[in-house]
């Protein structure tokens, strides 16, 4: 049995997409190309790895017994070319990272901006994805970094505060719930809401909330970005829950008002987490993405272990 890197990665990477057409691209390789590859990776086994149907592909149960195993190997080349680098400059590093709204937004460009300007040949692939998603991946071994809110099953993982991130209601001045201290959401469910895209992160978050307490939240407008969505709320289009970094960095030009939520979910921080130890120039990004971490004042999470493992 003979599969090299690129029909390991070329695997995964359908796998992951659902598409041999998609993970093609991801590939880099034409359509063609990846459907002989597949194909022979089939043939030298002698058992199918996929499904085909007209919605797309599927792994069999050989194939994800591959994906696994393709992923412990890549990570392991992965971990290989981190400390290699040390000892030479022809080399580079790729960071896989996985992230929720919040700190797609608000938090990841700055780190990644400075992490980057000073690592010349490492590259990030960064991703948008639920928090219980990016938990998943982390422990399919899919991703090297997860940055998700703390309210998910973080079991099995290595996990670190990274940001505190409450999430508020913003209302436009003179709303009849802007003199609120605190609201639930059950209490503003019935709104006409400002939100982001469909599909993201967040929203899933709330659509999330709101359907355990048989609610669904009407949106008139959703919006690609929290400045957009907090500029819309000054307009007095609707309201809008936005994580409080967001409320406090465009709220006064969008002139919003901030009522904090009184729901259990809603004060939350943002988390690290790792689930082995990091190839070196990951291990680098974890430690400038913590450098303005508050300071941790819980336990770690049932089955996770306080410190990221570099």
């Amino acid at each position: 049995m003979r599969f090299d890197l690129t029909d390991l990665r070329l695997f995964l990477n359908v796998q992951e997409t659902g598409s041999i057409t998609a993970g093609a691209k991801r590939s880099h390789m034409t359509l063609a190309s990846a459907s002989e590859r597949i194909r022979g990776m089939e043939d030298t086994l002698g058992v199918p790895l996929l499904l085909r149907e007209h919605r797309g592909v599927d792994p069999t149960p050989a194939g994800r017994t591959l994906a696994h195993h393709a992923r412990v190997v890549l990570a392991q080349m992965d971990r290989m070319r981190g400390e290699l680098d040390h000892y030479g400059h022809g080399l580079k590093g790729h960071v896989r990272v996985l992230c929720n709204t919040t700190a797609l937004s608000e938090y990841l460009p700055a780190v990644l901006g400075d992490f980057l300007k000073d690592h010349p040949r490492v590259s990030v692939d960064l991703e948008e994805r639920l928090s219980y998603e990016i938990a998943d991946a982390l422990r399919a071994g899919a991703c090297d970094i997860g940055v998700l809110a703390d309210s998910t099953d973080l079991h099995g993982l290595h996990v670190q505060t990274f940001r505190h991130d409450p999430l508020t209601l913003i209302v436009p001045h003179g709303h009849r719930l802007a003199g609120r201290p605190s609201v639930m959401l059950a209490d503003v469910a019935d709104e006409e809401f400002v939100g982001l895209v469909e599909g993201s992160a967040l929203q899933e978050h709330l659509a999330h909330h709101a359907r355990r307490g048989g609610k669904v939240l009407s949106y008139r407008v959703r919006l690609r970005s929290f400045d957009a969505v907090c500029r819309m709320v000054g307009q007095g289009v609707g309201i809008g829950i936005v994580p409080r970094v967001a409320a406090v960095r465009y709220g006064r030009a969008a002139r919003v008002q901030r009522v904090a939520l009184a729901d259990d979910w809603a004060s939350r921080d943002l988390v690290l987490c790792v689930r082995d130890a990091l190839p070196a120039y990951a291990a680098e990004l974890v430690a400038y993405a913590l450098r303005d971490a508050p300071a941790a004042t819980d336990a770690p999470a049932t089955g996770a272990c306080e410190d990221v493992p570099g």
